[in-house]
Parts: structure tokens; C-alpha cells; sequence
């Protein structure tokens, strides 16, 4: 494929992963009857299997094998598994309980998230327009913290939690498949043993038949790997720039369903704290559009 095809085939690949990240709430929402530790439990163990399957297929087994060899690689690993699992939980009790707006929030607030966190621990040199973003973030969250009394949990936990993890895992710099089998590997046997104890007190949701709980939990990995792939496919393929304005699509997708499909509330204060971290994103994209036409 010449160039221009190979950046085409990378955006529909952005697209997809995005869509299909926006979509999720969706999934989840059909799950809300369940625990939100009882499908972080499904999603870790069905992870696993999925990945296993396809690193075999794409023979990258000796990739793993590799990571396990390299102690530093296996605990930063470790340490973003804890990460990436507190990060899901969270995601999906906020589905489960109507807070989807406050979920896309977290994820418009990360990249913000990453540019702050960039600065403290590479001494990224961070342009005036993308500070000033970062203190247009900090003064939504004051605002939201006067006008509604509270600070947005769900959302600062999300955009950190996920921020982190980002950072763990570029110090970590291991390939992303074989990373993210191994970070479900490490956490898999308290995964397994809290679906032992769920299943032996009778509170398992999940069932060997074929009744709707229970298929949606095995599918489950396929929710979490298939997107990351698409995603990968992207990467390789159109600029940072690129994907960082296209990763905007899945929050935007998640809020829009929050509040036109489930009807979550959405009052002024909340509008107020949006819009300012709209406007901090349309700053803060601004800025890296500029300074990519400038390397150009």
C-alpha cells in the first residue's frame, strides 16, 4: 500500500477503537445487575484467554517470555496491572450506577492528565497555551467543587488512574499485547479466587449456560482486546497528533449516550465544568496543531 493508504487504513483503525470505546457504557450498562468487582473479575479472566489465543496465533509467545526474564519490566508491570484493574472497576461502577457523564469527563480530562504528568516525570517543557489549559482543567474542578460541594471522584480517578498507567507503561516499554496478557496474568489469581469464593457463597451471576448474564460476561475479553488491536493498527500508522484529536470521539460518544439515550442529569454547574474543560481541549489541540505545523 502506498502512503496515503496506510494513513486512511490508520484513521478507520482510530475510528473503530474510538467508536467502539465510545459504545462501551452500552455493554456495561446491560451488566449493571452485577457487581462491579464480580465483572472486573470476568474481564481479567476472559482477557487472558482471549490474549493467550492470539499471542499463540501471532506467535509472540517468545515476546512474553522475555518480559518475564526482565525483573524491572515485570514490576513496573506489576505495577500498572494494579492500575489498569482500579481503573476498570471504577469505569464500570460509574456505568452501573448513572455516571457515565462523570466517566467522560475523566477521559477528557486525561490528556491533561498526561501533559502534567509528562512535566514532573520527563521535564517536558510544556508550551504557555498548554498550561494554560491545564489551569482552565484545575479551575473546573474548583468550580465543581463550589458549585456542587464535591470534588468529581469518578472522574479525577479515571483521568489519573489512566494517566499512571500511560506512564508505566511508556517506563515499562514493553510491546502492548504481550503487556497487557501479562498485567491480567499477575492479577488472575485473585481474579480466580474471588469468582471461587463468589461461586461457593452462591452469589456467582455467571452460570455454564447460555442465559443472557452469563454471555455477556464471557464476552467480556473480546470488549477489552478487540479495540486495544484496532488501536494498536492506528498507531502504527498516523501521526501522535492525529490520534491524540481522535481520541476525543469515545468521551464525546459516552457523554452524548449518557445523556440523550440513559438521561443522566445535567444541570448548569455541570454544563459550566464541561464547557470549561472543552474550551481547556480546544486550547490544548490547538497548540500541538501548531507546533506539528512548525516541525512540518
Amino acid at each position: 500500500m502506498n502512503k496515503l493508504s496506510q494513513e486512511q487504513l490508520g484513521t478507520f483503525f482510530a475510528t473503530l477503537a474510538f467508536v467502539f470505546w465510545g459504545l462501551v457504557p452500552i455493554y456495561f450498562k446491560a451488566l449493571s445487575h452485577v457487581t462491579a468487582f464480580e465483572v472486573l473479575v470476568h474481564r481479567v479472566l476472559w482477557s487472558v484467554v482471549v490474549l493467550a489465543i492470539m499471542i499463540t496465533v501471532l506467535k509472540q509467545w517468545h515476546i512474553v517470555l522475555a518480559i518475564f526474564k526482565n525483573k524491572l519490566q515485570l514490576k513496573i508491570l506489576f505495577f500498572s496491572s494494579i492500575l489498569v484493574a482500579s481503573n476498570w472497576v471504577v469505569f464500570i461502577w460509574a456505568i452501573g450506577h448513572d455516571k457515565i457523564t462523570e466517566a467522560s469527563l475523566g477521559y477528557y480530562i486525561n490528556p491533561l492528565v498526561n501533559v502534567a504528568l509528562g512535566m514532573l516525570f520527563f521535564a517536558e517543557k510544556p508550551s504557555r497555551y498548554q498550561i494554560l489549559a491545564i489551569l482552565l482543567a484545575i479551575i473546573a474542578i474548583i468550580y465543581q467543587v463550589i458549585s456542587l460541594g464535591s470534588l468529581p471522584i469518578i472522574s479525577l480517578v479515571l483521568a489519573f488512574s489512566f494517566g499512571f498507567y500511560g506512564l508505566a507503561r511508556k517506563k515499562a516499554l514493553v510491546a502492548s499485547m504481550a503487556g497487557l496478557f501479562i498485567e491480567t496474568l499477575l492479577i488472575s489469581p485473585l481474579a480466580l479466587a474471588y469468582l471461587c469464593y463468589l461461586i461457593l457463597s452462591k452469589q456467582s451471576n455467571f452460570q455454564l449456560s447460555w442465559d443472557h448474564t452469563s454471555i455477556l460476561l464471557m464476552f467480556a475479553g473480546f470488549i477489552t482486546v478487540i479495540p486495544l488491536l484496532w488501536f494498536n493498527g492506528a498507531a502504527t500508522r498516523i501521526s501522535m497528533l492525529k490520534l491524540g484529536f481522535l481520541q476525543y470521539i469515545g468521551p464525546t460518544i459516552a457523554f452524548m449516550l449518557a445523556i440523550f439515550i440513559y438521561h443522566e442529569p445535567f444541570g448548569k454547574e455541570k454544563f459550566i465544568t464541561f464547557f470549561l474543560i472543552w474550551l481547556a481541549l480546544a486550547i490544548f489541540t490547538l497548540s500541538d496543531l501548531k507546533r506539528f505545523r512548525k516541525k512540518v
